[in-house]
């Protein structure tokens, strides 16, 4: 019996891994989404990911920016949106409607030249 429950668990875990989808793109804001402008800060030049923490903090929601599409996060407590917010990053999770669930964030491997 032991051995039935441990190969079932096994395949859900691998079931449920194996629907998780990945893109590549960038940890933004709801208020800035595809392009932060200079404008929004008291005309404050700020890098990507300092308007980003400063849309966060005045209210904000994470965002995941691909392309010229902007998809909701809808966990906003994951850990990693903090630490990436402004990098481009490749994400994984599960996608519903226009909402990602993350699942894991990692910076983009490098590419010899």
């Amino acid at each position: 019996m032991k051995k039935v429950l441990a190969c079932f668990g096994m395949a859900l875990l691998i079931s449920s891994t194996a629907f998780a989808d990945e893109w590549t793109g960038k940890i933004s804001d709801s208020m800035c989404g595809v392009k932060h402008g200079s404008g929004e800060h008291d005309g404050k030049k700020m890098t990507d990911r300092d308007c980003t923490e400063a849309c966060i903090k005045g209210g904000a929601k994470y965002v995941f920016v691909s392309g010229d599409k902007v998809y909701k996060i809808s966990n906003q407590d994951f850990a990693g949106l903090k630490t990436h917010a402004g990098h481009e990053v490749v994400l994984s999770g599960d996608m519903k409607d226009d909402a990602i669930t993350v699942s894991k964030i990692e910076m983009p491997k490098e590419t010899k030249k």
